[in-house]
């Protein structure tokens, strides 16, 4: 895989003159005979809430490994602007049939698509993962590299409709974001201190997007189990922390599952997601 030293190498101190108004190109890397450690797993799992019984990989587990390779894309010289500059809004993961640290994964990244919106450049990154043949696990992911306009108010996302009686209550301190990168290898500054997420125009530390979406499927195996599934999120509010959030969860969907994590008066959502099981 990617060494994470000298892609942060290329993040943090590498050059980029921002958008030139093109069309991204298409994109793809790949690297075969991936193998994960069991010791690795067992601290992503511990921060992200996972009961890891020593084999079965969490469902979000494999997105750490694809996540090199998008940082290689995003370093790859076609892409003209910062990863500091990007923002994660949508992901979704579908995890074909259960894997474990045993498996030797080939692991595939494609930048597939990018369009102009209002907001900025979106674009489309998909991960596969195979062992031999056999399609396990993908992921596809929507960022947005934001462009400001003038003028342009965006209201705050309100909550669902979806019942909010008992929620679960998570206290986040002020450290997960460091615990997180280090679980991750995912470094964005703005998780790591208050004193460099002010660069960024925010006061203290913001959780990071996958860690949310881990942290709510852990919060889900119970209803989960093995089944094969489809967990689709849309990152809304940014989480900042120390922060107590509140999770729901609707279960009485027809194909799947419905939940929410609010902040602490459940009024304004931070993360919006569903999952659906296979036939």
């Amino acid at each position: 895989m990617p060494s994470l030293l000298s892609l942060y190498r290329k993040i943090f101190f590498g050059r980029k003159p921002g958008w030139d108004q093109q069309p991204l190109p298409h994109i793809r890397v790949s690297c075969p005979n991936v193998s994960v450690s069991g010791e690795n797993v067992q601290q992503y799992a511990n921060v992200c809430g996972f009961d890891f019984n020593g084999k079965v990989l969490p469902i979000t587990y494999l997105y750490v490994l694809a996540f090199r390779l998008h940082a290689t894309i995003f370093t790859h010289q076609a892409v003209t602007f910062p990863l500091l500059g990007m923002i994660h809004l949508k992901n979704s993961i579908s995890q074909y049939r259960q894997v474990t640290v045993n498996d030797s994964f080939n692991i595939e990244c494609e930048l597939t698509s990018s369009q102009t919106t209002d907001s900025g450049l979106e674009f489309e990154l998909v991960s596969k993962a195979f062992v031999g043949d056999e399609l396990v696990w993908e992921s596809l992911s929507t960022y947005l590299y934001r462009i400001e306009s003038a003028g342009r108010r965006v209201r705050p996302p309100k909550a669902s409709t979806m019942e909010w009686n008992e929620p679960a209550i998570w206290e986040l301190s002020e450290d997960l974001g460091r615990r997180y990168a280090k679980a991750s290898g995912d470094y964005n500054l703005i998780h790591l201190h208050p004193v460099l997420s002010k660069r960024f125009g925010f006061d203290r530390v913001l959780a990071h997007g996958m860690w949310s979406k881990a942290r709510s499927i852990a919060e889900l195996m119970p209803n989960i189990g093995d089944k094969p599934c489809t967990v689709e999120v849309a990152f809304k509010l940014p989480l900042l922390m120390p922060a107590q959030v509140s999770f729901g969860i609707d279960a009485a969907q027809e194909s799947g599952l419905a939940f929410e994590l609010r902040d602490i008066k459940g009024r304004r959502p931070h993360l919006t997601g569903s999952v659906k099981f296979h036939d």
